[in-house]
C-alpha cells in the first residue's frame, strides 16, 4: 500500500494536526488584533453625517415624490417575485436553473453560479438587489453633486462587500476546494489571514503578491546605473548609456513620492527606464526618501528646493549642460508644474521641455479620489498627522485599493483566505504593496491647498514668497493621460494643461493610471489618441482625435528628441565632483523606516 494513500487513520491524524494548527493560529490572530496600530476613527470610513444625509434625502423623496419611490419598490419586488416564480417553475419542469438574464460578472465565473439552483438563485437575487440600490441612490433628489457621488461610492462599497462570492457558505468554488483538500485550504487560508494581519500591525490588508518572489535590484529594478548624488530627500540615479551617442540635453524623471520609482523599471521587457536609455538619452531618476516622523515639518517648499531644484542643478553640474528636460509622474507632475511656475518667476530657464504622466494641476474635478477629499476624512487625516507626524503608507495603499475593491480587495481575499492559495508572483502587485509614508506638512498642504482649495490652478498658491501662476509657464509641454485612469481623470489633466502658455502636446493612452503608462512598444497592447487641433475642451479634442495602434512611447520619443539637441558622446554615470555612491537602484528605495 503506497505511503500517501488516504486512510481513515491518516485522515484523523490530519484533522488532529489541523485542529492544533488552528488553535495556534487563533492565538496569533488574537495577539495581532490586540496590538492593532492605533489610528484615528476618521480614517476608517465616512462620518455618520453622510449616512444621515442619505437617509434624510430618501425620507424627503418619500414625502415629496411617493409615486417614484413606490415605482422603484414595485419594480424591485416585481423582479424578485418573477425570479422566485421562474426558479420554482424550472425545478418543477426538471430544469435546475431558470433563464438567467443577469449581466456577466467575473465574480461569478465558476460554472456552479450558472448550473446549481442554490448558487444561481442567490447570484441573481444579489444582482437584482444591487441594481435596485444603485438606482435608488442615483434617483435621490435634494443632494449636492458631491454628496451624491460620495453616497453612490460608499453604498457601492457596501454592496460589493455583501456579494455572495465573499462568504464561504455561498461561494461554490471555495466550498469545492475545501472538500477536495479535506479542509486543508481553509487552514491554509487562516494562516494567510493571520500573516497579513500580523504584517500590517493588526490592520486588514491583503497581500497581493508573493513577497519572496521579488527583490528590488535583484530581479526587478535592474537597469544598470549608479547613485551619483544624495541628500536627506532623495538619491539621484544616473543610468549607464547603451548607445555610443546620446542627446545633448539630459532627461530627469521625478516619480511620485507616494510610491517607489521602480514602477518604471519592473522588468527589462516593460522598463521605460531601460527603453529611454536605449533611445539615446542621458537619463537621471529621482528616488525619494521614505519619510518617518522626523520629517514632520517637510512641506511642498522642501520638496521643491531640496528635491526638484536641487536635482535639476546637480544634473546640470554632472553633464555640463545649462538645461535639462524633466518628467513629472502623477503627484510629482503637480509639483513639477509648481516648480516651473516658480522658476518662471525667477527667470530660471533650466528646464527646456517638460513631460507630465497622468498629472493633475486642476482639481476642480478630481475624479473618483474626490470622495475622500471631504471634511470628515480630512479631519481624520489631520488628527493622525498631528499625532504621528506622518501618514503611514498603509492608509494610502488601502485607499487606492478600495477604489477598485473587487479587483484589489475581495478577489485577492477570496483566493488567499478561502481558497488557501499563496499570493501570485506578480511584479506590478509587488510594487503596489511597496508604498511610502507621507510627511505631515506636505500631506496637509497637498490635500487642503492643492486638492480641495485648488489654489495652484486658481493662481492663489504661494511658495517661498511667490504667488504662482501657471500661465507664466512657457516651457514646451507634453502631457500623457490615460483613458480609464481612476486616480487622475484624463479630462482634468487636459483642463489643467490648458492653464500653461507654452506649446502643448496632449496624448491620451488607452487603459489606466499604471498600465496606460507602463505600455512598452513590444507588447503592442494599448493604443493612444492624438489630435493636433487647438486644445479647447476634452470632449471636442477626443471627438476629433485619431486613434493610433500601439504604445505612445515612440511618439513621445519623437517629441522629446526634438527638444533634446544634437547627439554627443555617451556619458558614464558620475564624474570628478560626483563620484559613484552606490549601484542602482540605491538604498533609499529599499529602506524601511521604523514607524
Amino acid at each position: 500500500m503506497p505511503s500517501d494513500e488516504v486512510t481513515p487513520e491518516s485522515n484523523i491524524d490530519l484533522m488532529n494536526a489541523n485542529i492544533q494548527r488552528i488553535e495556534e493560529l487563533t492565538q496569533r490572530l488574537v495577539a495581532a488584533l490586540a496590538h492593532k496600530r492605533e489610528s484615528d476613527p476618521g480614517l476608517e470610513g465616512p462620518s455618520q453625517e453622510l449616512y444621515m444625509k442619505a437617509a434624510t434625502a430618501y425620507m424627503a423623496e418619500m414625502m415629496q415624490h411617493p409615486s417614484k419611490i413606490l415605482e422603484q419598490q414595485v419594480s424591485f419586488w416585481g423582479k424578485s417575485l418573477k425570479h422566485w416564480v421562474e426558479a420554482q417553475e424550472s425545478l418543477l419542469s426538471g430544469k435546475l436553473v431558470p433563464e438567467d438574464h443577469t449581466p456577466a460578472d467575473k465574480r461569478f465565473k465558476d460554472e456552479m453560479w450558472s448550473t446549481h439552483p442554490y448558487f444561481n438563485y442567490i447570484k441573481q437575487q444579489y444582482l437584482l438587489s444591487s441594481e435596485a440600490i444603485s438606482n435608488a441612490v442615483a434617483n435621490l433628489d435634494d443632494l449636492s453633486e458631491a454628496d451624491r457621488k460620495r453616497i453612490s461610492f460608499f453604498s457601492r462599497q457596501i454592496v460589493d462587500l455583501m456579494s455572495p462570492s465573499n462568504f464561504l457558505g455561498s461561494n461554490p468554488e471555495a466550498l469545492k476546494r475545501a472538500v477536495e483538500t479535506s479542509g486543508q485550504s481553509l487552514v491554509d487560508g487562516l494562516e494567510n489571514l493571520v500573516r497579513d494581519i500580523e504584517s500590517h500591525d493588526g490592520g486588514m490588508a491583503v497581500t497581493l503578491s508573493d513577497p519572496e518572489a521579488f527583490k528590488v535590484g535583484g530581479n526587478i529594478a535592474t537597469s544598470e546605473g549608479a547613485v551619483v548624488f544624495q541628500n536627506r530627500m532623495f538619491q539621484l540615479i544616473q543610468y549607464a548609456p547603451k548607445t555610443e551617442k546620446v542627446h545633448k540635453t539630459p532627461l530627469i524623471i521625478f516619480p511620485p513620492w507616494i510610491n517607489k520609482f521602480y514602477i518604471l523599471d519592473l522588468k527589462p521587457q516593460n522598463s521605460l527606464i531601460k527603453w529611454a536609455v536605449e533611445q539615446g538619452y542621458t537619463l537621471f531618476v529621482v528616488s525619494w526618501v521614505n519619510p518617518d516622523a522626523t520629517y514632520a515639518d517637510v512641506g511642498v517648499d522642501t520638496y521643491m528646493t531640496e528635491g526638484f531644484l536641487t536635482a535639476i542643478d546637480e544634473v546640470k553640474k554632472i553633464t555640463g549642460e545649462k538645461q535639462v528636460n524633466a518628467v513629472g509622474y502623477c503627484i510629482a507632475g503637480t509639483l513639477l508644474s509648481a516648480t516651473l511656475a516658480y522658476m518662471a518667476k525667477k527667470k530660471d530657464k533650466s528646464v527646456k521641455a517638460a513631460t507630465f504622466f497622468t498629472a493633475l494641476v486642476d482639481f476642480e474635478d478630481p475624479g473618483e479620489m474626490g470622495v475622500f477629499l471631504s471634511e470628515d476624512f480630512l479631519d481624520g487625516i489631520d488628527r493622525e498627522l498631528e499625532a504621528k507626524g506622518y501618514l503611514h503608507s498603509f492608509f494610502m495603499q488601502r485607499t487606492f485599493s478600495y477604489l477598485r475593491a473587487n479587483d484589489l480587495v475581495y478577489a485577492p481575499a477570496i483566493r488567499s483566505y478561502m481558497m488557501g492559495e499563496a499570493p501570485p508572483a506578480f511584479d506590478l502587485l509587488f510594487w503596489n504593496g511597496d508604498s511610502t509614508n507621507l510627511t505631515a506638512r506636505l500631506a496637509r498642504e497637498y490635500l487642503h491647498q492643492l486638492c480641495v482649495g485648488n489654489e495652484l490652478s486658481k493662481g492663489e498658491f504661494t511658495l517661498l514668497g511667490e504667488t504662482l501662476n501657471l500661465g507664466d509657464i512657457k516651457t514646451p509641454i507634453c502631457a500623457v493621460a490615460c483613458e480609464t485612469d481612476h486616480i487622475a481623470k484624463w479630462q482634468s489633466s487636459f483642463t489643467g494643461l490648458n492653464k500653461f502658455s507654452g506649446k502643448r502636446t496632449f496624448i491620451l493612452s488607452e487603459s489606466g493610471h499604471i498600465a496606460g503608462i507602463v505600455n512598452p512598444p513590444s507588447k503592442n497592447k494599448y493604443g493612444h489618441y492624438t489630435n493636433d487641433a487647438a486644445m479647447v475642451t476634452p470632449d471636442e479634442w477626443k471627438a476629433g482625435a485619431t486613434f493610433n495602434e500601439g504604445s505612445w512611447w515612440p511618439r513621445w520619443d519623437g517629441w522629446l528628441g526634438a527638444q533634446s539637441g544634437t547627439m554627443v558622446p555617451a556619458r558614464q554615470p558620475g564624474g570628478k565632483d560626483h563620484p559613484v555612491i552606490e549601484a542602482a537602484p540605491g538604498s533609499y528605495v529599499t529602506a524601511k523606516p521604523d514607524t
